[in-house]
Formats: structure tokens, sequence, C-alpha cells
């Protein structure tokens, strides 16, 4: 590596590196050798014609998360990875901090979210849910003015309200997903799973705007100082982690079948006009309209909570955005698929145009760790190096294990011990109420067990791929 800019690293080609890869990163920041070589993996894959990490750079499957390839001839389930849409959203509110009642709003949204893994929250019939597979959230609100569903989240889902809130997400929140490419086993592993947060670093927070750095910007998107605002991260759940693990054993079956090079076992690809291609988009884009949806519906619940204790009010949605997802997309003169893994997009006012946001570009939703800051972004017109895309969040420094330690068994012996202590976890999460499925293994997703947000947002703005508007502090964190 090489410094080329006070914010931007270069990997020059060695070995079957057919480009340079960049890594955009501050100077003080650690970056593992092993998302390094996984980064150059990438950039030696045929067809790739950008390869780039953004400031959470941290190993993962395949190619780093954190990670952004820009492919002409090739897609690679990989380099989208298992939880496919992972994404952000972000309501706003009129509500001020002081006097906020953000534990007992936590306390109820919990009775209507089940967190965690395996849980099951808003059914559909086959029929129905076929739909949302193929339309994502402009499905959700004819299914809304259809007879009832059998589940309370329908008796307060304003079709009025959703329908105005299409054009505040990414793709309108309805991608064009073919539900004969997904298994049946990933059909049912979803079919039960709408409105449900799901485990790992996925979450819900009541925040509050702490520093304002667009007053303009920030006033006319509703981010106005100490006002409280919803966020939520969750993602294609048990639907999108069998389609990605379906393709990318499908994936190595059509390399291995056509004897294609691979710089990598974990790494393979189909070409791009190929059957298999083809499939795997509508598959992928289908779990990510169940992404969609899923956040939409836990929205609904949130806002209902919200209005059910503080009154009828309104509590717009500022923006729904997708991480781990490939897209067709124009760059550099040509239509190349973009591959973003733990990665997301930051579109400035020109590929805005149409929307909303063709004055302002994109919002851009960046969470922090539990416990610590998330920002609120815009999109810029200079990002093209980047393929117009940022980091998705602050990035492990710590792997699960090491933060939180292993036991045999529930209370067995310790095989391995915690890096991070009972205090020190406490001591981080002092004055912000936490509510969580599991208290054994929430250490995995303590804040010391990822990167310095402020640090990484430096980067993200320093190498001028986006400008801060906001910064929000957690008031109250649910997890699974």
């Amino acid at each position: 590596m090489r410094r080329v800019g006070k914010y931007e690293l270069r990997l020059d080609p060695e070995k079957d590196m057919r480009l340079p890869a960049t890594i955009y990163a501050g100077e003080n920041m650690k970056i593992e050798t092993g998302a390094v070589n996984q980064l150059k993996n990438a950039a030696s894959l045929p067809g790739v014609i950008r390869a780039l990490a953004t400031p959470d750079i941290h190993q993962g499957y395949g190619v780093p998360i954190g990670s952004v390839l820009g492919c002409t001839d090739i897609v690679v389930p990989a380099a989208v990875g298992y939880d496919i849409n992972c994404g952000m959203r972000v309501h706003t509110t009129p509500f001020d901090r002081n006097d906020f009642p953000a534990e007992e709003l936590a306390r109820s949204i919990r009775r209507d979210i089940p967190l965690g893994e395996g849980h099951r929250n808003v059914s559909l019939d086959r029929d129905r849910f076929a739909e949302m597979l193929r339309s994502g959230v402009r499905a959700l609100i004819d299914i809304s003015t259809a007879p009832s569903h059998g589940h309370r989240v329908w008796d307060v889902f304003d079709a009025v309200e959703e329908k105005a809130t299409l054009n505040h997400i990414e793709d309108s929140g309805s991608m064009k997903g073919e539900v004969s490419f997904a298994s049946d086993r990933a059909v049912s592993r979803g079919k039960d799973q709408l409105a449900t947060l799901g485990g790992g670093n996925h979450f819900i927070e009541i925040q509050y705007v702490e520093t304002v750095y667009e007053d303009d910007l920030a006033r006319e998107w509703g981010l106005e100082l100490d006002k409280i605002v919803l966020m939520i991260h969750s993602g294609s759940r048990g639907l999108g982690h069998q389609v990605g693990g379906d393709y990318m054993k499908k994936a190595a079956q059509y390399n291995e079948r056509r004897n294609d090079f691979r710089p990598a076992r974990d790494l393979s690809y189909f070409h791009r006009d190929s059957t298999e291609a083809r499939q795997y988009l509508g598959a992928m884009r289908a779990a990510a309209n169940f992404a969609f949806a899923n956040r939409a519906l836990m929205s609904v619940l949130v806002k209902h909570n919200v209005r059910k204790m503080l009154g009828e009010t309104e509590l717009p949605l500022l923006y729904d955005v997708a991480h781990n997802i490939a897209k067709e997309e124009d760059h550099l003169g040509r239509s190349i698929v973009v591959h973003r893994k733990g990665a997301t997009r930051a579109f400035g006012p020109k590929r805005m145009s149409g929307t909303p946001f063709s004055k302002t570009g994109q919002p851009v939703l960046i969470p922090g760790s539990m416990g610590t800051a998330s920002y609120v972004l815009v999109g810029v017109d200079e990002n093209a190096d980047s393929l117009a895309s940022v980091n998705h969040g602050a990035g492990r420094v710590m792997s699960r294990t090491q933060a939180a330690g292993k036991r045999k068994g529930r209370k067995g012996k310790v095989i391995k011990e915690a890096a991070i202590s009972d205090h020190e976890f406490q001591r981080a999460m002092k004055g912000i109420t936490l509510i969580c499925e599991d208290p054994r293994s929430i250490k995995e997703e303590a804040p010391q067990a990822y990167k310095d947000i402020d640090e990484v947002i430096e980067a993200v703005v320093g190498a001028n791929l986006a400008r801060s508007v906001a910064r929000m502090k957690p008031l109250a964190v649910l997890k699974g």
C-alpha cells in the first residue's frame, strides 16, 4: 500500500491484479491484512474496472465488508454477501429531546417487534408473499387495502402515508424481483419473518440530533438540534441469507464447470450475460424487496407506538437506503454492475434528478456502533471515483468471539476471555437504555468492538465522497 492522499491509499497491481485498488482511510486507521488481500483478489477478477474499499473495511467472505466492485462482464454473489439489502431507514419527529420518554417508547416497541434470530411476526399467504417479493413496498400498499391478514400491523397501516414514502426509498423500495429464482427453502425461511429485526448488528434506535453541520439542509430534512429521530437497521433475514448462500454455491459450481479463473475459492462469479447471472439478480432483487418491506412494516409499528404514546403527529421518512446489493448503473461512461458490500449509495444532485433530492443530493445514513453516534450525510457529484459510494457503518476491529469471549455451554468453563470487560461495556453504554434479546452475547456488539465512527466520517468527508449534515446520539437501543 502507498498513500496517495491524506484519506486515500493505493494498492498497485501485483500477481493477478488487473488494476490498482483504492482504500479510503485516514492516516491512523488500522486495516487488516486479510481484508487487504481480499481486495487484491477482487481486483483480479475478469471484467473488473474498479475495486475500492471504504473506511470501515474489515475482512468478510470473498471480498471485504466495506468494499465496492464495478464490473463490466461478471456478477459476483460474494460481493453482495448473505444479508442482501441490509439497510438503514430514518424517520424524523417534531419532538424535543428534553423529557422525551425514550425508555418507555423503546419498551413499547419491543412488545410489537421481535428482536434476535429465528423469530416470526407478520405472515402473508403464498400469493401475497410472492407479490411482495416481486414488488416490495408497492405490494404492501396494495395488500393493506385487501381483507384482513390477521396481524395488527394492517390495522395501523396507512396506505396513503406509505405511498408518500416511496420517493424517499432507494428504487422506491420496489426492485424487479423474480420469485421463481429464489429456492423454496429461501421463501419458506422468510414467509413469517416480516417485521422482525434479526440479530447481529441490526438495531432500532431512538436518537437525538446532537450536532448540525449544514443548518439550511438539516432544517429542510427535519434534522434540527435536539430533535428526536428514529433509526432502523435490518435486512432480508433468513430469506436473503438463503438466497446468498444458494447462489454462492451455484457460482462456484459454474466456474468449476467452465474451468474459469478464480483468484480465491470463495470468490466465484457468473458471466453477466449468462442465464445464471439473470437468475441470481432476480432472486437478489426479490430478497432486497423483502428487506425494504421488512423495514417499512417495522417503521409502521414504531410510528404506531409513538402516536399511541404522544398523539397523532407527522413522522416523515427521511430516507431508506440499501447496503449489500448489486445494481446495473452507468459509471465511467458505460453500464456496469456495481456491487456494494457493507457499502451504501451516495448519489449527488445530478444522479437524483426527478426525485425530491434533485437539488440537494441523496441522504446518506451511516450508523456508528451501539452506544456511539450515527451520521446523516449528503451525496456529492464529485464522488465518481468511488462509484458514488461510501461506507455503511463504523466497521469492526474485533471479532465477535474476541469481544465477548467464549464459554463451553451457556455457563460452562471459559474457553476464551472477553477482550471487553463487563465494566468497560457498562461504562460505554452509560445513560443509554439497552433492550436486547440475549444479554449473554450483547458484548459482541459493544462500541469498543468497532472503529471510531468520527474518524470514519472524517475520512469520508475528507476524501470528498459526501458532506456531513448532522450527528445523532442514541437515547435507547433495541438489539437482537
